[in-house]
């Protein structure tokens, strides 16, 4: 089980988990549909099904690439702790656990759920043919806020979306950030990026602005329903991490990207999360 933990990165739920639960909180409390225990359990399952088949499935396809990368080769694949077959299996069996579990919450989630595989999966195929992969990624993880308030309500609605676009560009910014480790990997091995395409001053420069549009996007809600202070604390902490993750990595200076990465990242999702609840709390 360690392993397989290591094989999907188990931490970086991090990332996209919290505004799942945003998302399934924002139906609860801004619709007519009440709270159920047994929906809340099957989108976090759902979350877990879909991460654990994305990221399998990256080592997977990746496997050969990672060995080549001095940053990768420890990976658990190239570094024989995991076969390639085991994390196909895997990647399989956590596809299939997904889509069962899409069955039993609603018509809607089941006939989305390839197309949420579909664009999860793809992702990893992406840096071989354009440099858009970060937001291929960021699109991945954009899908938690509004799969997770259809579980709730089956159908569709403009307030998740500003929570699913902030995701996407927040994602897609900060995995430029992560990708600049790799600029002369990828220019060697012909694998496309935004740093290898552009440069790390320019690659800075487009994740400062995708991060400016994730901060207008967790803004806008607050002109479509009512919140509370909480919500505004919020939006400072969020903010003010996605400065504070700029402020860490220069174009000379790449010794601090994993913690801007991990931790600042972290820090802002989780953070923002609590107080989202807070504020629904908060207003009642």
């Amino acid at each position: 089980m360690k392993k397989y933990f290591s094989l999907v990165t188990f931490s970086h739920t991090i990332f996209a988990m919290p505004f799942a639960i945003i998302g399934f909180f924002l139906a609860v409390t801004t619709t007519n549909h009440r709270f159920e225990w047994p929906k809340l359990v099957m989108m976090l399952l759902c979350m877990v099904f879909a991460r654990n088949s994305a990221m399998a499935f990256n080592r997977y396809l990746d496997r050969d690439i990672d060995a080549l990368n001095p940053r990768t080769k420890v990976r658990d694949i190239p570094a024989g702790r995991i076969s390639a077959n085991a994390a196909l299996t895997f990647t399989i069996i956590n596809c299939s656990l997904f889509m069962a579990t899409t069955w039993f919450i609603n018509v809607l989630c089941f006939y989305l759920a390839p197309v949420a595989l579909l664009v999860v999966l793809g992702y990893s195929a992406t840096k071989r043919f354009t440099f858009l992969c970060h937001i291929v990624l960021g699109l991945g993880l954009s899908l938690a806020p509004i799969g997770a308030y259809l579980v709730v309500t089956g159908e569709f609605a403009t307030l998740p979306v500003f929570f699913s676009l902030s995701v996407l560009c927040w994602v897609s910014g900060f995995d430029i950030i992560y990708a600049l480790q790799d600029e002369d990997f990828d220019r060697e091995q012909k694998l496309h990026s935004i740093p290898s395409r552009m440069g790390k001053v320019n690659a800075l420069n487009l994740s400062s602005f995708l991060h400016i549009l994730s901060a207008a996007f967790i803004i806008a809600p607050i002109f479509f329903t009512h919140v509370g202070i909480p919500y505004y604390v919020g939006i400072l902490v969020f903010c003010s991490m996605l400065i504070y993750q700029h402020r860490l990595v220069k174009p000379n200076d790449l010794s601090r990207v994993n913690f801007a990465f991990m931790t600042t990242n972290g820090i802002a999702s989780v953070v923002f999360a609590v107080l989202f609840l807070l504020d629904r709390i908060w207003i009642r």
